[in-house]
């Protein structure tokens, strides 16, 4: 495999001003580089979900992104709760969102079910009281 392109971002936790920061910023450099508008959609989606739940959940993390010639692959990684059941997680409208995030417009359940549907592939490796980490990949 030849050597990837590499982003980092830190995501900020608890702020919702800056959340989806770092998937526009992706959004750009993906364009930059005349990847099809299709796959920049899928992976500015798959991010942008992984990001809020980092903020609603975990009080942010870290976003890598690897840019291969066959495939871009998304690593989102918390150091917050981590997820009890990710089997409950995947599925759609399914929260632990409190109320006064629900308020604010998120917290649908729909993230962790986006990410996987807008990735060829997703992984998430989870431990209760150390976080979560999510491998997606989005093949090109």
């Amino acid at each position: 495999m030849a050597d990837a392109i590499k982003f980092h971002f830190d995501v900020d936790g608890d702020n919702f001003t800056s959340a989806g920061e770092a998937s526009v910023k992706v959004k750009k450099l993906l364009r930059q580089l005349n990847i099809d508008p299709n796959i920049i959609k899928r992976v500015s989606i798959a991010m942008y979900e992984g990001e809020i739940n980092m903020v609603i959940h975990a009080n942010g993390g870290s976003a890598d992104i690897l840019i291969y010639p066959e495939k871009i692959v998304i690593i989102l990684e918390d150091t917050g709760p981590g997820i009890e059941n990710i089997e409950l997680a995947m599925q759609e409208g399914y929260s632990t969102a409190k109320d006064n995030i629900r308020s604010l417009g998120f917290g649908a359940g729909m993230g962790l079910p986006n990410m996987k549907r807008y990735t060829d592939k997703i992984t998430i490796d989870s431990t209760v009281g150390k976080g979560t980490k999510i491998t997606m990949e989005v093949n090109l």
